[in-house]
């Protein structure tokens, strides 16, 4: 491998590691809602509230993180997220009073938000055409390697801690931040951002260092591209123009939250529960579910560019709805949900993996122009962190009771979503693999 690609590879995986400190964040809270719930006497709306205050703030920081990223650059609004996830890991850990803990995941939810518009952004702009979608797709392959690495790190933890297990549960989070924080200084800044800030030489100089061929025609692309958007389309985000782009960023990012998968990462063991497992067991059947999101990721992002992003989108809206509508006839029909909740459920998030989990990210990160991608990944970002306070702050209130049919009802209306999405994305999303982002860009007619 050549020095150029290593340091392709490099810079990619490092800002992927906000990805693995993402999943981390969204996994953990799965083997301590419950002891959270009871160390403060919560009743069930406060409870989901508590769990989705991270959320709340992944919102905002969606929502948010775009403009310093164009202003200060992609890598140095990583190091502000690299703080963030510390910061909140240390606090929850520490934290004896409602109010500072739920202030602390507030602070770790900016992060998870910020993270999930910057990260797959430097990827994309640092990764040529025939490689891009495998690269951004390593950023969901570190957020569900931290989903796993939280769900086998709750479980040890319940055996080795006699008390307060959920504080070392946060706790833990702490090492990966450090690491991230202090490998961003090895990688550089995106030729991209550097020409939209009129650094040129700068850019040529970055892209000398992945071993760009005609470095001057790519300048040149980048810079026309960038010109024309400033001298002849606005750069707001909501227009007639940027219309479609629009439409499927909000599209994929809803379809992505309301197949369930929140509700089933941030509530496994509750819902493992509802169906007559032991709590022991509910922690270890959950790191059944995070190994089987691993390994499909990583299937996933293997064959991307040679699939496809549409192709997958479908197979896994038709494996979902198979596989949810297994859950829901199960809580619905059965006597005694068990197993075939367990199957379908491993079934669902091998599925989901396999599709949408890989492909929103690296579809959101695509179909923007670049004058405005940061602006259509806040928008991709934050549709998708508000499906996802709205699910699991909601879905509580179902599998809390520990009631079958309510629980089967939520996950009907989980399937029918993944149906109608079958439809949508067959009529109306377009291919993106194998293209440049410039070509995309003209695809679209911008």
């Amino acid at each position: 491998m050549s020095k150029a690609s290593r340091l392709l590879i490099r810079s990619a995986y490092v800002a992927a590691l906000g990805g693995f400190l993402f999943g981390f964040d969204t996994a953990v809270i799965s083997g301590a809602e419950k002891s959270i719930q009871e160390f403060w006497n919560l009743s069930g709306f406060w409870h989901g509230f508590t769990v989705a205050i991270a959320l709340v703030g992944t919102v905002i920081g969606a929502l948010t993180a775009g403009k310093p990223a164009d202003r200060f650059g992609r890598r140095n609004a990583l190091l502000v997220v690299a703080a963030l996830y510390l910061i909140s890991a240390l606090g929850s850990a520490l934290s004896n009073m409602w109010v500072p803990f739920m202030i602390y995941r507030f602070l770790g939810g900016l992060g998870v938000g910020a993270s999930s518009v910057i990260g797959p952004m430097y990827i994309a702009e640092i990764a040529p055409p025939a490689r891009r979608g495998k690269l951004v797709a390593m950023f969901q392959f570190n957020v569900v390697t931290g989903i796993l690495v939280a769900y086998i790190s709750n479980y040890i933890i319940s055996l080795l801690a006699e008390a307060d297990a959920w504080r070392w549960m946060f706790g833990v989070e702490a090492i990966p931040a450090v690491l991230f924080f202090g490998f961003l200084f090895g990688v550089p800044a995106t030729p991209r951002w550097l020409i939209l800030k009129g650094k040129s030489d700068k850019a040529r100089d970055i892209l000398k260092l992945f071993d760009i061929s005609n470095i001057g025609e790519q300048v040149k692309i980048i810079e026309d591209s960038i010109y024309a958007q400033r001298h002849i389309q606005s750069p707001r985000l909501f227009t007639k123009q940027l219309r479609v782009p629009v439409m499927l960023a909000i599209l994929v990012a809803f379809f992505n939250q309301f197949s369930g998968i929140n509700a089933i990462m941030y509530y496994a063991p509750r819902i493992f529960e509802v169906a007559g497992v032991a709590r022991e067991s509910a922690l270890l059947q959950s790191v059944s579910i995070g190994l089987t999101n691993m390994i499909f990721t990583l299937i996933a992002i293997n064959i991307i560019d040679r699939v496809g992003r549409k192709k997958l989108l479908l197979i896994g809206a038709a494996g979902l709805t198979v596989t949810l509508l297994m859950v829901t006839l199960d809580f619905l029909l059965a006597a005694e949900p068990g197993s075939v909740v367990l199957i379908g459920l491993i079934g669902f998030i091998a599925f989901f993996a396999l599709s949408q989990g890989t492909v929103i990210w690296v579809y959101i990160s695509e179909i923007f122009p670049n004058r405005v991608r940061a602006k259509g990944q806040t928008l991709g970002s934050f549709t998708h962190w508000t499906g996802a306070a709205i699910v699991s702050w909601i879905f509580p209130m179902f599998a809390e009771i520990g009631n079958t049919t309510s629980t089967g009802y939520a996950f009907l209306l989980f399937t029918v979503i993944m149906v109608i999405q079958f439809i949508v994305v067959y009529k109306f999303f377009p291919e993106t693999k194998g293209k440049s982002l410039e070509q995309i860009q003209e695809d679209f007619g911008l």
